[in-house]
C-alpha cells in the first residue's frame, strides 16, 4: 500500500532524475504518470522558447498553472507527477502540495554533472552550467527539504533500483502513517 488517495509529487534539482524515477515508479505501482515539463513542452513549446520569447517569469506562471492543473486532476487519486526544478518556488504551488505525497530526490553535484554536460538545453544553466546549477540548488535545496515527506538519495543505483527504494519507502511511510492515525 501506497499513501492512499494523494498524488506522489516528486520534487529536486534540474537533471536529478525526477522524470526517469517518477515513470519507473508508476510503472511499478500500476499508477498514471505526469511529468509537467513535458505538458508545458507540449502546450507552449519549449522551455528554452519560453525563456527566450517571454521571460522567465511568463514561463513561472505558465509552470505554477500546468501544476495546479496536474494535481487537480489527480485529486483523490494514487499518481505519480514530477515537477521541474525551480516549481516549487511558486508560494501557490506550495501551497496546493499540501495535499501531496511529496518526495525530494536529493543529489549532489557529482550526481548530475555528466547529464547537465550531455544536455545544454537548460535555460537557467547557459554560461558555466555547474556553476548555474550549484547556485540554484544552494538557493533551492532548504525548499525542496522543507516541502518534502520523503527523501530518496539518489546518488547511487540504476532507475530500477530507484524506483524499487521509492516505491518501499513509500509503503513504509503510508504503514507508518496510518498507524499514527490510528
Amino acid at each position: 500500500m501506497v499513501p492512499g488517495n494523494r498524488p506522489i509529487v516528486l520534487i529536486g534539482p534540474m537533471a536529478v532524475g525526477k522524470s526517469a524515477i517518477g515513470h519507473e515508479l508508476a510503472k511499478r505501482l500500476g499508477v498514471p504518470f505526469v511529468d509537467t515539463d513535458v505538458q508545458i513542452v507540449d502546450a507552449h513549446g519549449s522551455i528554452a522558447s519560453i525563456f527566450a520569447g517571454r521571460g522567465e517569469h511568463s514561463f513561472r506562471e505558465i509552470e505554477a498553472r500546468t501544476v495546479a492543473a496536474a494535481v487537480e486532476r489527480a485529486a483523490d487519486t494514487v499518481s505519480v507527477i514530477s515537477l521541474g526544478g525551480g516549481a516549487v518556488l511558486d508560494s501557490g504551488t506550495q501551497q496546493i502540495l499540501a495535499g501531496c505525497t511529496v518526495v525530494y530526490l536529493e543529489c549532489d553535484e557529482a550526481t548530475v554533472a555528466s547529464r547537465i554536460a550531455r544536455n545544454s538545453g537548460r535555460p537557467l544553466l547557459a554560461g558555466d552550467a555547474m556553476a548555474r546549477w550549484a547556485t540554484l540548488f544552494a538557493t533551492r535545496k532548504p525548499v525542496y527539504e522543507r516541502l518534502a515527506d520523503l527523501v530518496l538519495d539518489v546518488r547511487h543505483g540504476s532507475i530500477s533500483e530507484l524506483g524499487h527504494r521509492l516505491e518501499v519507502a513509500l509503503r513504509e511511510y503510508s504503514n507508518a502513517k496510518q498507524e499514527v492515525e490510528k
